[in-house]
């Protein structure tokens, strides 16, 4: 099994923690960074102590020419690519007939676009590796088609990306590649929570945000050989939060 594999968004947050929890298990991995290239380079070389082989690659993925030059700087570097775990996309909390054209081209485009042009441009060496693992985020309720007070744009992105994994799950289980959706809730790093706001906590039956290795966790679940025969399914790492 070729264990090479692409994270965007990882140099800090939820998608550090995943790429280095891949590391932990033996995977070559890929951290993708837009700005943050230092924070980028010191999560390779802790990814490094693990004996597996980390890269830091800059790219911005709402262009599809960058993006395709990620994936392909990623295959040539590590020899091959066999898992890509989708993690960016910028949030946007405003009421939703007072979102411009600018805020809602800047959310669907980080979310929704950038999972496509990353995707897309992977297939194709998920193939050659005789197998894939695609991982895609979402968002908690995203599967819940209600309305919406202040994330609307957010929400419609996050749904986009839920229903173009479970299209490429169908397509792609034939090729031994599987696709699914985390869906992180509150984490321990979001900006609704600190240790002196309690506020967003009473709506989660946990009554506290989610670690990042919990998500990471999550995420390397649908990775694992134990979820070979799992795809299109979405996995809320979200302490109950649409309960």
């Amino acid at each position: 099994m070729l264990k090479k594999a692409l994270v965007t968004g990882s140099a800090v947050g939820i998608g550090r923690a995943i790429a280095l929890e891949l590391a932990s298990r033996g995977f070559d991995v890929a951290f993708h960074y837009n700005r943050s290239a230092e924070a980028a380079n010191q999560a390779c070389q802790e990814a490094a102590t693990q004996g597996v082989k980390a890269i830091a690659l800059q790219a911005d993925v709402t262009k599809p020419k960058q993006a395709q030059f990620l994936v392909k700087s990623t295959a040539e570097q590590l020899g091959g690519l066999s898992v890509v775990i989708n993690n960016v996309g910028n949030y946007l909390s405003n009421p939703t007939s007072q979102t411009s054209v600018e805020e809602w081209h800047s959310v669907i485009d980080s979310n929704l676009n950038t999972t496509f042009y990353v995707t897309s441009a992977a297939i194709p060496h998920l193939k050659s590796a005789g197998w894939g693992r695609i991982v895609n985020t979402g968002a908690a309720s995203a599967h819940n088609v209600t309305a919406r007070g202040t994330n609307t744009a957010y929400i419609i992105a996050k749904t986009g990306i839920i229903i173009y994994t479970k299209s490429l799950a169908k397509e792609l289980i034939k090729d031994n590649i599987t696709a699914n959706v985390i869906s992180p809730g509150i984490a321990e790093n979001s900006f609704e929570y600190d240790d002196d706001w309690q506020e967003a906590l009473p709506v989660l039956p946990a009554k506290r945000p989610a670690t990042l290795s919990e998500i990471a966790n999550a995420a390397c679940f649908f990775i694992s050989t134990e979820a070979d025969y799992i795809t299109g399914q979405v996995l809320e790492v979200a302490g109950g939060w649409s309960l």
